[in-house]
């Protein structure tokens, strides 16, 4: 059975014959499929191995290791490690992220091992939580801003706790959600951790392919299957994308800048709310600075994914401070879609589709470093927030 298992199991032969030798390995249900529903599996039951053992824990290891409270579904996406689960947690679904498959693959705090006693000072993890969070983030952190990344508990299991936030710590996304989760609408909530993984809860991605980029159905029910239910729906998605917009560039310290923004990496709330979904890609201003400022030989070295520099051909170094913004994308990749000859309709007077349709191929045109560029911008925005709320009160009127 090992044998046969190492040949088709593509989570690799170490963890095969650790869930073998502990009598953990799931009944596979066809071999052909065996490579991935040994994969699926074996990361969550390897989790509960640690927690068992002593190396882990959080508030939902009981739930996923003992009262199976916490249960697989299936898994949304796996690459190089990154793991993305949705899972049925007390009858609702979340989903379960971790940057990497196994705990040991995280970097291990080595002060864990020189002490056997709970007498590392809290003023020292606070400090260790601070550097991780300027190193990761670039963002300089007081000690009361720690609350969301560090509620140390005393008690036996003190080291895995700490292990555990430790592991949660070296994960960007982690540390953008449980910052932001207080202060901003636009973010996904925290559930809960075991280990490593962290759940989060589950909303309804978008789809580059999808009609609407978001399903719309799945979010507020079968009543926007009308076309002027779904207009309507899209113009609020729409006033929330701009509002996060604002929110990311006005409401933090620092900005912060999408740098991949594709209809996949957001999703909506049942009251339309635009939300970030996956922010591996963002990024507040002093870490975007540090990012662009390459060495170059043209602009096309100063493109990062959707973030753009300018090349200074003098000194052969892009610059520091990114040429485009976050509204310009968001109005070609997603508003262009939206609001394109194609899509008119009778519903919205056609002087109005027209504006809308003109204001967003203007919004959608790379801009300038300067502050005619920054003045731009900003009459993009208010116009767009201008015709997307008389388009509301037409289609309101029609009804």
């Amino acid at each position: 059975m090992t044998q046969e298992l190492q040949k088709v199991c593509a989570c690799g032969t170490t963890t095969a014959a650790r869930l073998l030798s502990l009598g953990l390995l799931l009944i596979l249900d066809n071999w052909s499929t065996g490579v991935w529903s040994c994969c699926k599996y074996s990361a969550l039951s390897l989790q509960c191995l640690d927690y068992s053992s002593g190396a882990l824990t959080g508030d939902l290891c009981e739930d996923l290791c003992v009262a199976q409270k916490l249960v697989y579904k299936h898994c949304l996406y796996y690459d190089r490690g990154k793991k993305v689960i949705q899972a049925d947690w007390r009858g609702q679904p979340i989903i379960l992220k971790s940057k990497k498959e196994i705990f040991s693959s995280y970097q291990h705090l080595s002060m864990l091992e020189e002490v056997e006693t709970q007498d590392i000072p809290e003023t020292e993890l606070l400090l260790m939580v601070a550097l991780e969070v300027k190193n990761v983030l670039g963002l300089e952190l007081s000690n009361n801003s720690m609350g969301p990344l560090w509620t140390r508990k005393k008690g036996p299991r003190w080291k895995a706790q700490v292990a555990s936030m430790w592991s949660l710590l070296q994960q960007e996304e982690y540390i953008y959600f449980s910052l932001l989760q207080d202060f901003s609408k636009h973010v996904l909530r925290i559930i809960g951790s075991c280990g490593h993984f962290y759940a989060v809860e589950y909303l309804t991605a978008g789809h580059a392919w999808h009609k609407t980029l978001f399903p719309l159905e799945n979010v507020v029910g079968p009543s926007l299957a009308g076309h002027r239910s779904r207009v309507r729906a899209i113009i609020d998605i729409a006033l929330s994308f701009l509002d996060m917009v604002q929110h990311f560039d006005n409401d933090f310290s620092h900005r912060l800048h999408l740098c991949d923004i594709k209809p996949e990496n957001f999703a909506i709330r049942h009251d339309l709310t635009v939300v970030a979904i996956d922010v591996d890609m963002a990024f507040f201003e002093p870490k975007m600075r540090d990012i662009l400022e390459q060495n170059c030989t043209g602009d096309e070295d100063c493109n990062f994914f959707d973030c753009f520099s300018k090349c200074n051909l003098k000194i052969r170094k892009c610059g520091a401070q990114r040429a485009n913004n976050n509204l310009q994308v968001i109005c070609d990749k997603i508003f262009r879609r939206w609001f394109s000859p194609n899509l008119r309709g009778p519903l919205v007077s056609l002087p109005l589709q027209l504006q809308l349709q003109k204001a967003v191929q203007e919004c959608a045109e790379p801009g300038h470093v300067d502050a005619a560029g920054h003045q731009r911008t900003l009459k993009s925005l208010s116009e767009l927030y201008h015709l997307l709320r008389v388009t509301q009160r037409e289609l309101q009127r029609a009804e």
